[in-house]
């Protein structure tokens, strides 16, 4: 942890953040609570929440199409009064008006088989026509049909779908515990970037009172002989750009509030005081090999690259068997009966059988289904090439990662220990130039000293949290806490 010496840098930023609105009523932020608002309801937080459950419904709707499906087709009814050519027993045709209406229904299930890409089906069919110009009417049933049909040597779009979409939903589970770990670092920039004005705020504000009171002692001793009248004018320019310096950083302040309100979806016009998060801070060492081993298990990126070779494969089995010899097998069998009443259409129905098979068979198409297939096989090594060195880059990038943030935690503890140095050296300035030990120009240099080791303290510490946001979002492991990162998905949907 941050050594109790440097918490006293601590206590006097948020005294000066506490004192930048007077007795104005804020609302008190930790970049905890900040970021817990903002994976809940930023805007990205919502994008990120769809994106997921478009995910979790197209794995749904693949599942469903292997699902027994039940339907109900009805023509109730269609009424058909024309003239049409109808053919005559001996050959001849001859028009002739009808008048007629037909009724049906068919109800019937079916179940598409994924291993084969088939289809199998069972289906119940009623049909009644009444024929209005003589007033009579006849029946036709299939009280049972059965059938399957099934394509041969062709693509079977459900094999791929059945390997492909759980890859892919599991994907999308992972990317989402990523897009929420950017959204972390997103707003952690916005939180510190309004600590950063904030606390800027109160330095130019600090500044201008220092000046202002050093501008009437200069005066006074002005006035006594004690100093020239160059370093007057000095005392009173730095006065002038102090002033200036309020107005300028108050712009900035405002503008960043509004970006972090307008991020996290805050409608109140309330400003907002942020705490400087130090006291979370756990300095800890994180093993490049274990980091890698969990960035390949946990990334969205490791099964992306697995998807994206087996989607490859499947763009070569598509063109390998699209315009090539292919077969379809109908077969079906089932009871019929028809009859002019209702009841006999049930009675001592005769079988039907049908059975089909086609064949299609290229004779000549110019090398059309080879160059298909080498182009698909080409695509494939591009695939396997980029992922080669995707992989490569992805390692490269857990190991930068890890030493980017074992390199901040010793860049945060220099920060907290040159801040209190140089607060050290500038109340020691400003006590000696009281004493009229040092001049104006020694006092200026140890008072931008100490503001720029303030500013780069608070960055430094907006560098450790993005870089431990970062390697949370390509390991999604919590290191700090030794524990995977994960959420209850089904409160989600």
């Amino acid at each position: 942890m941050i050594k109790k010496g440097n918490i006293l840098i601590v206590i006097m930023i948020m005294a000066l953040n506490a004192s930048v609105f007077g007795q104005v009523a804020v609302r008190s932020f930790s970049l905890d609570e900040v970021i817990d608002l903002a994976q809940q309801q930023s805007p990205d937080a919502l994008l990120a929440k769809n994106r997921f459950l478009k995910a979790f419904w197209e794995m749904r709707t693949s599942e469903a199409r292997l699902l027994p499906q039940l339907a109900l087709d009805a023509t109730v009814p269609n009424y058909n009064r024309s003239i049409i050519k109808v053919t005559q027993p001996d050959g001849s045709d001859a028009f002739r008006e009808i008048s007629q209406m037909t009724t049906s229904a068919a109800l019937g299930i079916s179940k598409n088989v994924g291993f084969t890409g088939g289809n199998i089906f069972m289906q119940s069919r009623l049909q009644r026509i009444d024929y209005l110009a003589t007033d009579s009417s006849a029946w036709a049933s299939d009280p049972l049909v059965i059938g399957y049909q099934q394509n041969i040597f062709t693509f079977n779009p459900y094999k791929w779908s059945k390997r492909i979409d759980p890859i892919k939903y599991r994907e999308a589970k992972r990317q989402y515990l990523e897009d929420v770990q950017q959204i972390a670092i997103t707003a952690t920039n916005y939180f510190f970037n309004l600590l950063v004005s904030q606390v800027r705020q109160k330095i130019e504000e600090q500044k201008e009172a220092n000046y202002d009171t050093l501008y009437k002692i200069g005066i006074g001793r002005f006035n006594l002989g004690k100093i020239a009248e160059n370093d007057l004018l000095q005392l009173e320019l730095s006065y002038l750009q102090a002033q200036a310096a309020v107005e300028s950083n108050q712009t900035e302040t405002e503008n960043r509030m509004f970006q972090l309100k307008s991020y996290l979806r805050l409608q109140d016009d309330t400003p907002l005081e942020l705490v400087l998060p130090v006291e979370e801070i756990a300095f800890f060492d994180v093993a490049v090999q274990q980091a890698t081993l969990l960035a390949q298990t946990n990334s969205s990126q490791a099964l992306a690259f697995d998807r994206r070779l087996m989607e490859a494969d499947r763009e070569v089995n598509r063109a390998q068997t699209t315009d090539r010899f292919s077969a379809a097998l109908f077969a079906q069998y089932g009871l019929t009966q028809s009859a002019e009443n209702f009841d006999d259409a049930f009675r001592s129905p005769q079988d039907q059988q049908v059975v089909t098979l086609g064949l299609s068979i290229p004779i000549v198409d110019w090398g059309l289904a080879k160059g298909r297939i080498k182009i698909a096989e080409s695509d494939r090594e591009i695939v396997r090439t980029s992922i080669e060195q995707e992989r490569i880059d992805f390692e490269q990038n857990v190991y930068l990662q890890v030493q980017n943030f074992m390199m901040q935690q010793r860049q945060l503890a220099l920060a907290a220990k040159a801040d209190t140095v140089a607060r050290k050296s500038f109340d020691i300035a400003k006590q000696r130039y009281l004493i009229d030990k040092i001049d104006i120009i020694n006092l200026r240099d140890a008072q931008s000293s100490n503001d720029n080791a303030t500013i780069s303290f608070i960055r430094s510490l907006q560098d450790y949290w993005l870089n431990y946001y970062q390697l949370r979002k390509l390991t999604l492991f919590d290191f700090k806490e030794n524990q995977e990162i994960s959420i209850d998905f089904e409160k989600l949907r």
